[in-house]
């Protein structure tokens, strides 16, 4: 085998090698991705209930609490 047939099954090998590592990487991307927008909505609903929380506190402050029993 000569020289340039080495080479270039060298350079095949390697753009396959590179092809492989590119779809492994881009796969991980899409996990990542899903991963991300599942946390961010997770997030928008959190706030949300604190929201609500801190809307239903505010009302409930403003009707007068009847004093603790005193033993």
């Amino acid at each position: 085998m000569n020289t340039i047939e080495h080479r270039l099954m060298e350079l095949e090998a390697k753009v396959a090698f590179q092809d492989e590592t590119i779809e492994v990487l881009n796969d991980e991307i899409k996990v990542h991705q899903q991963l991300l927008a599942k946390m961010k909505r997770q997030t928008e609903l959190l706030a949300e209930k604190i929201k609500e929380s801190q809307s239903a506190s505010s009302m409930m402050s403003e009707v007068p609490e009847p004093p603790p029993p005193h033993y």
